[in-house]
């Protein structure tokens, strides 16, 4: 019921009265004012109550006269009456019917009743009520009181003060809360004035004041000073005073925080006060003694002490935004209570504040926000967690309190906490089996016991809650260690969890934000992130140092449990906020517990200390075998090998260690993710434990118990025993959870697993033992479990791999191969998404597949899983190698269907065969190629049958084994079939895929590069086949360039009709002549050396012996094969715009191959130099797919084949080379007559043709210039015979346009030719034998080259005739060889009767035979041609006339004598056809020149130098007489009839040679028989003769003849005279003796001849016979006179005849000269 109901009221009223009688009655004796007042209040009461509706409010009204008659009774002092009133005022109050001036009444009647110390109990409810059923009392009022209550307080009497605190506490309290409630009613604050001075409390409400007052006054009161308000304090205790702030403070912050007036009261006076109070503590030094210091230092009271950390724990938590310059104050405090010097209780308390803090995370936030973030502030937040750190490691020093001995001991770390700092005295750790049965810490021989001080995450304090001790209580041992420990454990926990809500908070926001806008980029605010990072920034070092510390000294599993877990939450949590050096200082913290002690020193040291550079290493450890720090309570639960370079002994592993593995195991499993960089720290320790426990890795990576026995075996108990398959299984499961790691996280794993491999790698160098494979089993591991994402991880994992593959260590590099050969296969068959077989190419059946190539990423991906797999090709170990090549075979087998675009990279795998590798790895290899060529190239893309084209080349040309290479040139020709056969389908699919690669490079802005690029794709796949035979040809075997060489003219041949036209031009010039031009370079340059055998016992025949002669035979194949190609592709090949520019190339080949030093190449070239030329014009080719052999006209063969009629072949009819030429020539009239173009075009070619042979022909035939070795080299026989033989062949192509200019070439060629000498071990071969007048088959061909010219010129134009003249000289040159050999050079030829077979000499050939045969076609020639323009006018007869001269002068002297017989012979048939031709052209002085040379021939012939051989027999003699007799006969037949067309001195030059002729004159030394032998009497007659008859000639009709009869006649008499005289002077000498028979006969043929001219004198007429006759006539008559005297009867008679006629001339007849005229 409340008190305002009309009941309540009318009980108020009724109960009123009831007092007021009370009072009048008990008044009535002794206080009658008191009585009458009392007897008025009823009445008034009654009249209030019947006026007025609203009573209580009236009452109040009136409250002061109500209230009077009981204030009086109180007045009394007396108990009873006292009492009564007082309850009576009590229950007005509660009516709330008390106004503010009885308030007042009420209040200062109390404060009497106080001072008399009456119903103190009683006082104090009073005022109680009255404080708290209204708010009437204020300001004085008010303080009067409060301060009645702090009277009461105290008092002598123990109840009433406990009361009295207690109202006090209460009135406080209400003080404030009616602050509050009456800020509730006014929401609006009260405006606040521009007055600066905060002390003004005008501006502050009646409520607010007197609280501002009360609480200005309980400061001023503890700080010992006069209060301003409660006025009357008599006297007050700092405890009480810091227990009212603290409640004040803890339960009305927000007044602090609202008001700036309170705010000020904060700052100015409660926290200098504190600070003040704080300065005993502050200053004191648990055993320093008093003389130390100048003053006695105060001592800490525990009581204030301990209050006043409880009031800073209320400022800190409530208003530390508001103080943040105090609170850095009180927190710098706190960490200095917790330092070793401190009293014990001291430090108890100070933790416990502190583990009120840690408990906060948010405030621990604030302080790191505002303190350590701020840059010239303390850093507050890293100082109370490197304090409790500090604090930890102190307790383990200092072990009891008080101990004054103890604190000079050093502490176990400084108080900043390094991570260092607790770890140099690292013990054993771990948990597990400990004997004691109390958890506890024990380290270095400090043991202290852990109790259970508090839940987990509150701060429940025991010592801060001791309000009511005076005296500092006892701490029991390890109390303050436990709440160390918890407030350790809670900060870590509180901090983490905080932070990672955030965190989660974060990216939860991240990914709704991305869910709106996916197209833009998430930003957090930094400001969080920069608090999370300081935070841990701040604390991590302490906290590390002191949990490190904690681990190593637990014994209690569980402890060890809580120590790991803070350190896997504060590794997690930096790892998420990337902060990478603490994150990996707790991981190392971990890791080192998790390794035996003092091995994680060597082992994790450089982890430490190379934090910045994470090159970790696991080599010069020195493992000590148990620390003797450690004398632990720690069950050992294994003994293991150390994995080392150099093992010494064996290490332990104690359960703790286990424990810590496995929380290693958690971290990594869980926390996988954030781990980065430090997984590497985390495997390497995995690694060291798996290698301690013996676990060795099995199929697939996983790890299994098992070990190789190896130095000290490894010991373990049932209880790990029980563990390992646990452990290995975790192991394997936290690999596994590698597939949920994101990709950044999987490539740290992998970078760890790497490094770590390699360290395992640098352990193994340099021995053979078993090494770690931890690192290559967890690659492969983790690499199977993420396959569907294995792109990622592929590179780094594959380049280790490889990397291990090359290890010098075989176990290692097994296990490197295995993994990786293991991963390919399982990438290559796992079933990917989409399936990797889904883009297959090559396939030729499938439909076009769509140009955008949606496949692209999975080729990509095949591309990638195969490529490892080609980089082992460079590994140099043949094991990998093999192994690779089984992984090669194996995926051909199981996958070569699907391979698609891995194609490329399995045949660069099977084509890495280098000669190094030995026989076993090349056969290996050529197995799978020959599996790849048998049976899958239809299924490979055809973009890669040129890469099969490349790796069986390769195949071929390694040098390990023949048989290999052999076999893969019959590949190249299996391939080759492939392709003619598929040709169709081949050429489809890559010219798609060459459509899509230039659409690509044109997006790209890039040219297509590809081989041969402008020929289309199929054809370049025809071009790289023929390149790599031409490889073949031209390798160092000649097996294989045989081999190569028949493979790729006959694929040419056989397949070359599907190559389009202008991919010839490639085939020409890329293909073929590049191979020729190598062939002649490895020629020229091949080695001479003898080849003693083939190897083995293969004897080799001496024309293959050098390797110079092997090539050759490689060049004579070469050569051959491409004239062939020209000739059969004839048509084809004309048609490429550059045929002329090939055809030269081609004959430069022909020429240099002709003008090797090489025999059987230089015939070679010849023959296809004549098979190049042996081509009529081409038929157009109607259809190509018929062989273009089969389109042409095969030509008649034009010249024998240089072995023309060899055993096993039919002779050759031998019909004249003229009719094959007309045959040849008909042949070419069946072709259709050619274009202009073409007809221009062929005689470019022939004219080049015949510059080659021309060359070649100079260069072959031109003699050394020096002086001839031995060795030098002189063109054989048969190539020059064969050389010869081209031209009649090449001048029908050339005719039209030959000229003089060319004839003269051909004469040089020609004449060299025939000089050229044979060697003599050749001769026999060669040459006829001397006797036999035969033409080498060289010198026929030389004639008949001429032939075909002179019979060309015969029948060609008018103008080719001008080159007879040049043909007589050729021939006349030729006829001169028959008296002078041709020189050669300088070098000296030996007649070849002399030569001897055996010996290298040159043997001249015997000219004769075709000199003589030169004259005869000479002779034939001028008969056709002597009355052509040309031969008369270039002076031909004369030449021929001069040339005969040699062999007529030379007579008897010619080497043959059928020489100037036949010399002759030709003379009389020449001159007998020429002279008339002189004649009839005798006025145009053409042959003006030519009488005297034939004047000459003449004499020298028929009175020759030489001497008949002795042995001539006469009829011999006779027989050249009658030759001599006929050429005087000739004379007097063709000369002297028309000596009127004749000059005159060549007529007086025959006169006179008939006139020498005549007479005999012989040396007197012969004998008788012998002159009447040799006297050439018949000729001396046929002279005489013709001499007279020209003298006699009546036929003179002419001046002409005249002249000749007169020139014969002086001759005669001249003569007559001379055989006189001499007659008469031999008669007078010879005495008695007769002359000779012939002398006479001579004397008397003189006598009878001057007789005949006597009467032809005087037949004569006179004016034709000369002064000069008569002279010379009448000079004879002295000289016969003196013949009288003779003995001989027959000159007597004839010298009678003779002079009688003289009588007839004894007289001058005188002549009759009329008009002139006789």
């Amino acid at each position: 019921m409340s008190t305002s109901s009309p009941e309540a009221v009318k009980k108020l009223v009724e109960n009123m009265q009831t007092d007021l009688r009370s009072l009048s009655m008990e008044c009535k004796k002794k206080f009658p004012p008191v009585k009458e007042a009392a007897e008025s209040g009823i009445v008034k009461i009654k009249t209030i109550a019947a006026r007025n509706t609203d009573i209580l409010s009236a009452l109040k009204e009136n409250s002061s006269e109500v209230v009077q008659p009981f204030l009086m009774g109180c007045g009394t002092k007396e108990p009873k009456i006292t009492q009564l009133c007082l309850a009576a005022i009590q229950r007005l109050m509660s009516h709330e019917v008390v106004s503010e001036a009885a308030a007042g009444n009420i209040i200062n009647m109390l404060w009497q009743l106080m001072e008399n110390g009456l119903e103190e109990l009683k006082l104090l409810q009073t005022v109680l009520v009255l404080l708290t059923t209204n708010t009437v009392v204020h300001d004085d009022v008010l303080s009067k009181a409060i301060v009645l209550c702090f009277r009461l307080h105290f008092t002598k009497d123990n109840i009433t003060n406990n009361t009295a605190a207690a109202t006090v506490r209460q009135v406080v309290t209400v003080v404030f809360e009616r602050m509050v409630a009456e800020d509730d009613l006014n929401i609006q604050p009260p405006p606040v004035q521009g007055n600066s001075n905060r002390r003004s409390v005008s501006t502050l409400r009646p409520s607010a004041k007197d609280a501002y007052m009360l609480f200005q006054d309980l400061c001023q009161l503890v700080n010992a000073d006069a209060p301003y308000w409660l006025v009357g304090m008599t006297e007050m205790t700092r405890t009480f005073g810091l227990e009212l702030l603290e409640s004040v403070l803890n339960d009305f912050p927000g007044v602090f925080l609202q008001h700036q007036e309170f705010s000020f009261l904060l700052k100015e006076r409660v926290c200098p006060l504190v600070i003040k109070l704080f300065s005993p503590n502050i200053k004191f030094r648990q055993g320093s003694s008093s003389s130390a210091s100048p003053a006695p230092v105060e001592k800490p009271y525990f009581p204030i002490c301990m209050r006043l950390l409880r009031v800073v724990s209320v400022l800190i938590k409530h208003f530390y935004s508001l103080l943040v310059t105090e609170c850095e104050i009180f927190l710098s405090l706190l960490v200095k209570f917790l330092d070793g010097e401190k009293p014990q209780w001291l430090r108890a308390v100070a933790v416990e504040s502190v583990h009120r803090l840690c408990v906060q995370p948010h405030l621990l936030r604030s302080f790191c926000q505002s303190y350590d973030m701020k840059q010239h502030s303390t850093k507050v937040f890293r100082d109370i967690v490197n304090a409790l750190g500090s604090f930890i490691q102190s307790l383990f020093i200092v072990p009891n309190a008080g101990n004054s001995a103890a604190v000079s001991a050093p502490a176990g770390g400084s108080a900043s906490g390094t991570p260092g700092t607790a770890q140099n005295g690292q013990g054993s750790g771990g948990a597990g089996g400990t004997m004691t049965t109390q958890a506890a810490f024990e380290y270095r021989g400090t043991w202290i016991p852990l109790m259970a001080v508090s839940v987990q995450g509150s701060a429940k304090a025991t010592y801060l809650e001791m309000l009511d001790k005076v005296e500092p209580p006892s701490i029991p041992e390890g109390y303050a260690m436990s709440v160390a420990f918890s407030a350790l454990l809670d900060l870590v926990r509180g901090i983490t969890s905080m932070i990672e809500r955030e965190l989660g908070a974060e990216e939860q926001e991240a990914a709704e934000f991305r869910e709106a806008h996916p197209e833009q980029e998430w930003k957090p605010q930094p400001g969080s992130h920069l608090v999370w990072e300081e935070m841990v920034s701040a604390c991590w070092c302490g906290l590390l140092a002191a949990l490190s510390l904690l681990l190593d000294a637990s014994t209690d599993e569980t402890a060890t449990e809580n120590i790991l877990k803070a350190e896997l939450t504060m590794a997690s949590l930096c790892g998420r906020l990337g902060l990478v050096t603490p994150r990996d200082a707790f991981i190392t913290a971990i890791c080192k517990a998790s390794l035996p002690p003092h091995y994680a020193l060597t082992v994790l040291s450089s982890n430490a200390t190379n934090l910045s550079n994470k090159a970790y290493s696991i080599q010069g450890q020195t493992v000590q075998i148990i620390s003797p720090s450690s004398e632990s309570h720690q069950q050992v639960v294994a003994v293991g090998q150390p994995l080392a370079a150099q093992p010494q002994g064996t290490v332990v592993l104690t359960a703790k260690n286990i424990q810590c593995m496995r929380t290693l195991l958690n971290l990594a499993h869980c926390h996988g993710a954030v781990l980065g960089t430090s997984w590497q720290l985390v495997l390497a320790t995995l690694q060291h434990l798996v290698w301690i426990l013996g676990l060795k890795p099995s199929a697939g990576g996983a790890l299994k118990p098992g070990r190789v026995v190896e130095g000290p075996s490894t010991v373990l108990t049932t209880a790990v025993m029980t563990d390992l398959p646990i452990i290995s299984n975790i192991l394997s499961r936290l690999f596994e959870s590698s597939q949920y790691l994101d990709d950044v996280s999987l490539h740290h794993l992998i970078n760890g697993l790497c490094s770590l491999s390699l360290e395992a790698m640098e352990l193994a160098y340099g021995n053979n033992k078993e090494p770690s494979l931890f690192a290559v089993a967890k690659l492969l591991e983790t690499g199977l479990v993420n396959m569907d994402r294995i792109e990622i991880l592929w590179r780094p994992l594959t380049g280790h791999l490889l990397e291990v593959c090359q290890h010098p260590n075989s176990r290692m590099r097994e296990w490197g191969a295995e993994a990786l050969t293991a991963l390919i296969k399982a990438g290559l068959s796992y079933k990917h998404d989409p399936p990797l077989a889904q883009n297959q190419v090559g396939v030729v059946s499938r439909a076009p597949r769509p140009p955008a190539m949606p496949n692209k990423p999975l080729c990509r991906l095949q591309l990638l899983l195969l490529n490892p797999l080609k980089e082992l090709s460079n590994v140099l170990h043949a094991d990998i190698r093999q192994k690779q090549l089984e992984s090669v075979l194996q995926i051909l087998q199981s996958q070569g269907d699907c391979l698609g675009p891995g194609w490329p990279l399995v045949l660069a795998v099977i084509g890495a065969i280098r000669n190094d590798q030995g026989e076993s790895l090349i056969r290996t290899a050529f197995q799978c190629l020959q599996l790849v060529v048998t049976d899958f190239l239809p299924t490979m893309p055809c973009t890669c049958l040129q890469i099969v084209v490349d790796v069986a080349g390769s195949f071929g040309l390694q040098n390990q084994e023949l048989n290999i290479s052999l076999t893969s040139i019959g590949l190249l020709w299996n391939i080759s079939d492939y392709f003619f056969q598929r040709g169709e389908a081949i050429t489809q699919e890559l010219e798609r895929e060459e459509e899509l690669m230039q659409k690509q490079a044109r997006e790209q802005g890039e040219t297509l590069n590809r081989p041969f690029h402008p020929a289309p794709p199929f054809d370049c796949l025809w071009l790289c086949l023929y390149a790599k035979l031409g490889e073949l040809c031209v390798d160092p075997r000649p097996a294989v360039r045989k081999s190569a060489g028949q493979t790729l003219f006959s694929t040419i041949a056989a397949h070359g009709t599907l190559l389009q036209q202008p991919t010839w031009h490639i085939v020409v010039w890329k293909v073929l002549f590049q191979l020729l031009d190598c062939v002649r370079t490895s020629s020229t340059n091949a080695d001479k050396e003898k080849i003693e055998s083939g190897g083995g016992n293969i004897l080799i025949h001496h024309s293959r012996d050098t390797a110079e002669k092997q090539w050759a035979e490689t060049w004579v194949l070469t050569l051959a094969g491409v004239a062939r190609i020209f000739n059969t592709r004839r048509y084809l090949l004309q048609q490429l715009g550059d045929f002329f520019e090939a055809w030269e190339v081609l004959l430069n080949h022909i020429q240099s191959a002709a003008l090797s030093k090489n025999n059987e190449v230089s015939l070679a070239a010849l023959k296809s130099f004549q098979e190049i030329l042996q081509i009529v014009t081409p038929v157009k080719d109607s259809d190509k797919v018929v062989d273009t052999l089969a389109a042409m006209v095969v030509p008649p063969v034009l010249i024998d084949p240089l072995s023309a009629s060899g055993p096993g072949r039919p002779l050759v009819r031998s019909d004249s080379l003229i009719e094959r030429l007309t045959r040849y020539n008909g042949a070419e009239l069946q072709v259709p007559p050619p274009g202009e173009e073409s007809a221009l075009e062929d005689s470019a070619l022939w004219w080049s043709a015949w510059n080659t042979w021309y060359r070649t022909g100079t260069d072959s035939t031109r003699p050394p210039t020096g002086p001839i070795e031995k060795l030098s080299f002189i063109p054989s026989q048969p190539f020059l015979t064969a050389l010869i033989q081209i031209f009649p062949a090449l001048y029908q192509h050339i005719k039209s346009n030959f000229s003089m200019e060319d004839l003269k070439k051909l004469g040089v060629i020609l004449q060299g030719a025939v000089s050229v000498p044979i060697s003599s071990d050749a001769s026999p071969f060669i040459l006829p034998s001397y006797t036999e007048a035969v033409l080498t088959s060289l010198q026929e061909a030389v004639l008949t080259a001429l032939d075909v010219l002179q019979k060309a010129i015969c029948v060609g134009p008018e103008n080719l005739q001008v080159m007879y003249p040049a043909i007589f000289e050729q021939l006349l040159l030729f006829v001169k060889f028959s008296c002078k050999p041709p020189q050669y050079g300088r070098m000296d030829t030996k007649h070849v009767a002399n030569a001897k077979y055996n010996q290298a000499e040159w043997v001249a050939l015997n000219y004769v035979p075709f000199a003589e045969r030169s004259l005869e076609v000479m002779e034939d020639l001028y008969h056709k041609t002597a009355c052509h323009k040309a031969v008369i006018n270039e002076k031909v007869l004369q030449n021929i006339i001069k040339t005969l001269r040699i062999p007529l002068g030379l007579k008897y002297a010619c080497p043959s004598e059928s020489t100037w017989k036949l010399a002759v012979s030709s003379l009389l048939k020449v001159l007998s056809i020429g002279l008339p031709v002189a004649r009839q052209h005798a006025s145009s002085g053409k042959f003006d020149t030519m009488w005297p040379e034939l004047a000459k021939a003449f004499e020298d012939f028929l009175f020759t130098k030489s001497t008949p051989p002795d042995n001539l027999s006469i009829q011999e003699f006779q027989k050249n007489e009658a030759i001599d007799v006929e050429v005087v006969k000739l004379i007097s037949t063709e000369i002297l009839p028309f000596s009127n067309l004749i000059p005159k001195d060549f007529v007086a030059q025959i006169m006179a040679m008939l006139n020498k002729g005549s007479i005999h004159s012989q040396p007197v030394s012969f004998t008788e028989a012998e002159i009447e032998q040799r006297m050439r009497e018949e000729f001396s007659k046929v002279c005489f003769e013709t001499l007279l008859q020209f003298s006699f000639s009546s036929k003179v009709s002419t001046p002409q003849e005249g002249y000749i009869s007169r020139m014969a006649l002086s001759v005669l008499l001249k003569r007559s005279q001379d055989v006189l005289r001499r007659y008469v002077e031999d008669e007078r000498l010879s005495g008695r003796c007769p002359l000779p028979r012939q002398q006479v006969t001579e004397i008397i043929f003189v006598l009878k001849a001057i007789s005949t001219l006597m009467d032809s004198l005087k037949k004569t007429q006179p004016e034709n016979v000369d002064d000069n006759t008569w002279a010379q006539v009448i000079a004879l008559y002295p000289t016969l006179v003196e013949c009288i005297t003779c003995s001989s009867s027959e000159v007597s008679c004839a010298l009678k005849e003779a002079l009688g006629p003289f009588k007839d001339f004894m007289q001058p007849p005188i002549s009759k000269v009329q008009n002139g005229e006789s």
